[in-house]
């Protein structure tokens, strides 16, 4: 009696183990995949961005025939952003993503020289949809850091950490960090 007793308490305790296990397997798993899938919107973000950096610059070039310069640095940032999309290195898009957004915010400074090209509304349409690419930018920048901080956050806490195995461990992606130029306040002077 006392026998059976105690095999079907280790056995309910084996099945609670191994219902643990499973449930935490497929939780790893399903945050492994929302940080692959938060890297994926970083891509199409910038497939977009790049997209339309041409139609941008197609409106602008007719206004600006002797700003070659700020052209020619758009057009070789945007080569060097489809060319990083093509590789797995998540900084050396990052990087290039940074570069192209730079060399538009010059193209756009150089652009409040021209009037008529401020008030062109193929101009105006192209800046707004940049506008709101990057915005979204932004923000599939933060959710690819948050899904890897719930990842870390599963894999590093208790129970987590007793069924995450060295698999789930290693795994994790970094964090996309802004470089300490970035950082520092603008100052602004009148």
């Amino acid at each position: 009696m006392l026998g059976t007793i105690i095999l079907i308490v280790v056995g309910v305790l084996i099945v609670i183990f191994l219902l643990m296990w499973v449930g935490y397997y497929n939780k790893f798993i399903i945050l492994s995949n929302r940080i692959k899938n938060s890297f994926s919107q970083i891509d199409v973000q910038l497939k977009k961005r790049a997209d339309l950096v041409p139609n941008l610059m197609e409106s602008v070039k007719g206004y600006m025939k002797h700003e070659a310069g700020i052209m020619k640095d758009v057009s070789d940032a945007r080569k060097a952003l489809v060319g990083a999309n093509s590789s797995n290195d998540m900084g050396k898009r990052v990087k290039a993503g940074d570069a192209l957004q730079s060399a538009l915010g010059r193209l756009f400074a150089i652009a409040e020289n021209y009037p008529n090209l401020k008030a062109n509304e193929n101009f105006l349409q192209f800046q707004n949809e940049l506008s709101a690419i990057e915005d979204k930018v932004a923000y599939s920048r933060q959710f690819y850091n948050d899904s890897i901080l719930g990842f870390d956050n599963a894999v590093q806490t208790f129970p987590g950490n007793l069924f995450a195995g060295q698999k789930f461990k290693s795994q994790a992606g970094k964090y996309i960090q802004i470089p300490e130029a970035e950082r520092a306040s603008p100052k602004v002077k009148f």
